[in-house]
């Protein structure tokens, strides 16, 4: 599974990008949060058999954390979260959702590792595995989406086995299986290849910019005004404003 920090490091890069007025050290904190919180199923996995990349990577908590927050936020007549903390609350809990998907299962589903998406409801963990290019022969060749009867079907799914038959060694659980095996050796990656220390040092670098610019009062009324925020309730909030 990718590292915990290339997690963090995405989870930086969408708050930067998606936060917009919402966007302060705070705010920021969450969803860096959401995109590490599946990483802590390795720490489950000690005590229950094939939780890494199972537990809290399968889609049911997001599915239903995106249903509570379209009903609160969308569906009710008065939304609670909005009432509690403002359309910046809502804001932050929707990239925070993004972060726990995107950055979060996104990495691990896309990488090496693949995530049991169906868990416990069905046991297999999946990886999707493909490619893009541009062949002066061929033109351009794409193995993400195949359709027809020869295909591998809509998306590359590969199986790699189940609970029983396949485990994902972590730096608190270096054999993938319940137990606490004190006596084995334990590899904590922070990164892996060069490009993910190019992810972290982009966000580590992007998240100075902004929270320096954010200081100096980078963010005006006509920035809040174009973000579809109320000046009034901005005002009375200066966290949004800051």
């Amino acid at each position: 599974m990718a590292p915990t920090l290339v997690n963090a490091a995405f989870g930086a890069l969408l708050a930067a990008a998606l936060l917009g007025v919402a966007f302060d050290r705070r705010s920021v904190a969450v969803v860096v949060a959401a995109a590490m919180l599946p990483d802590l199923d390795a720490v489950a996995s000690l005590a229950v058999p094939g939780a890494t990349n199972a537990l809290l990577h399968a889609v049911w908590l997001p599915l239903a954390a995106g249903i509570a927050l379209y009903w609160d936020t969308e569906i009710r007549d008065a939304s609670r979260l909005r009432e509690r903390a403002g359309r910046r609350g809502v804001r932050v809990a929707w990239v925070a959702l993004a972060a726990f998907l995107v950055a979060g299962v996104g990495p691990d589903l896309f990488g090496s590792e693949g995530v049991n998406l169906l868990y416990p409801l069905a046991d297999a963990y999946y990886l999707v595995d493909g490619g893009l290019l541009f062949s002066t022969e061929d033109g351009v060749v794409q193995t993400f989406v195949a359709f027809g009867a020869g295909g591998p079907g809509i998306l590359p799914l590969e199986t790699l086995g189940t609970t029983e038959s396949y485990a994902i060694p972590m730096f608190s659980n270096p054999d993938g299986r319940p137990g606490l095996s004190p006596g084995a050796e334990r590899e904590l990656h922070l990164v892996r290849t060069g490009w993910q220390l190019v992810v972290v040092a982009a966000a580590v670098a992007l998240l100075a910019v902004r929270l320096r610019w954010e200081r100096r009062g980078g963010t005006g009324r006509a920035d809040v005004e174009s973000a579809g925020v109320d000046t009034a309730e901005t005002d009375d909030d200066p966290e949004v404003t800051r």
